[in-house]
């Protein structure tokens, strides 16, 4: 089995997602060597790439990230020639030349791993020579695995290949097969966090006592959005995505309800509404989550201490620490910077209502009318409880990229 020291982590793209992935993986330091392909040459020089990686708007700079306050500068060694640079002690090369993955030289890096954080290449289906790159084009340019940082998105009628799989961590992460899996999704960072909050419910309750489920996030800004109104682009459909996020609330949509079902497919058989709304914040983001549960007869009834109880429980038997429970009255800033949680539930805020849900029988469908003939009152009661459900998640560096680095070492462990 190969050890760590052989395995050379590749990153596609450094945006968001692949810049708090280097400072994630310069902490880290389970890859002795990092190869960043950015596909195009940076400002004026090398340096202003340097300029970029040590400084974030909403992390503060790398070395306090890193170490502390009084900390100096974790990046040294820098070869403008060679593209190259130590991160804390971590081995850096920056690629600038190719864009499409079949053309970036990771088999001469030995990035045998690479995380593709570019959110162009989600079509596991399309081939590596597909006119637009994919993102199989980077196992064959030398890559093993590869891991996206966003969900797959297929085209209209494309089944799933077989050597493809989206997961979670903590949630379905022992889906991934290392013999038979090649591309791997790491969902989102709504999935991940609805999936930690859905799961506990799930295993508590049943699926079977979950009669209809609905959440909606309110989410920081991306990299996506406009700074200011601009035209929108030709047929786009969403003219609301070219307007200024610095100063609207965006109703947006969010594909968690469809990714979610890939990770617990149970959730195919109770109806799921997923909304978004985007707000003007740079990361921090909130999933409330209503459920709809059937109570039982002879069984102790829903009620708010019931459900906080569930994810105290569930948090403290979580030793991977991707479940927090949280009693105190948080705002989304407290939330930046926790480590590693899918999502810290605000108990204060969880809500429940019990009430009476009147059906008539003659409408159910799969009744035999016979029976319903011999049925004097066809209109009976049944109890139901909502619960309503907060849970925090920073979307970038602590929630996502931490449980993506997550996902990247496991598969590293796993490769012979």
């Amino acid at each position: 089995m190969n050890t760590k020291d052989s395995i050379t982590l590749g990153i596609n793209g450094l945006g968001r997602i692949g810049k708090l992935s280097l400072w994630h993986h310069a902490g880290r330091k389970y890859f002795d060597t990092i190869v960043i392909n950015v596909g195009r040459e940076v400002g004026k020089s090398f340096q202003d790439i340097i300029h970029y990686l040590e400084r974030d708007t909403t992390y503060g700079r790398l070395e306090a990230f890193l170490k502390g306050y009084q900390a100096k500068s974790v990046i040294s060694d820098v070869d403008e020639a060679a593209g190259s640079l130590n991160v804390n002690g971590v081995k850096v090369k920056i690629l600038r030349e190719q864009r499409n993955p079949k053309d970036i030289e990771w088999a001469r890096h030995n990035a045998r791993i690479v995380v593709d954080t570019t959110g162009q290449f989600l079509d596991p289906s399309l081939g590596a020579d597909a006119s637009k790159g994919s993102i199989r084009g980077h196992i064959d340019a030398g890559a093993q695995k590869v891991i996206a940082s966003a969900p797959f998105k297929l085209k209209e009628g494309a089944a799933m290949p077989d050597d493809a799989v989206t997961t979670v961590m903590g949630i379905n992460d022992g889906d991934y097969d290392p013999i038979k899996h090649n591309i791997i999704s790491n969902a989102s960072c709504t999935t991940t966090c609805l999936s930690h909050m859905i799961k506990p419910l799930i295993d508590y309750f049943g699926i079977e006592r979950i009669l209809s489920a609905s959440m909606a996030t309110v989410h920081a800004a991306t990299g996506s959005q406009q700074v200011l109104d601009r035209l929108p682009k030709p047929f786009a459909k969403d003219l609301r995505k070219s307007r200024s996020i610095m100063n609207n609330i965006i109703l947006t949509t969010t594909g968690a309800a469809k990714a979610l079902q890939l990770v617990i497919p149970e959730m195919a058989t109770i109806g799921f509404i997923a909304e978004s709304v985007r707000i003007p914040t740079a990361t921090g983001s909130l999933i409330i989550l209503v459920m709809n549960f059937q109570e039982e007869l002879n069984k102790k009834p829903i009620r708010r201490d019931m459900i906080n109880s569930i994810y105290e429980n569930a948090a403290k038997s979580n030793t991977n620490g991707y479940l927090l429970y949280s009693d105190k009255q948080n705002v989304s800033s407290d939330i930046i910077g926790t480590p590693r949680a899918a999502t810290v539930i605000e108990g204060h805020e969880t809500h429940t209502r019990t009430g009476a849900i009147n059906i008539n029988l003659e409408h159910v469908r799969g009744i035999d009318k016979n029976i319903l003939d011999m049925i004097k009152d066809q209109v009976t009661s049944i109890q139901v409880t909502q619960a309503v459900i907060y849970g925090w998640y920073d979307n970038e560096m602590a929630s996502y990229v931490n449980m993506l680095g997550d996902r990247i070492v496991s598969i590293a462990e796993a490769i012979h």
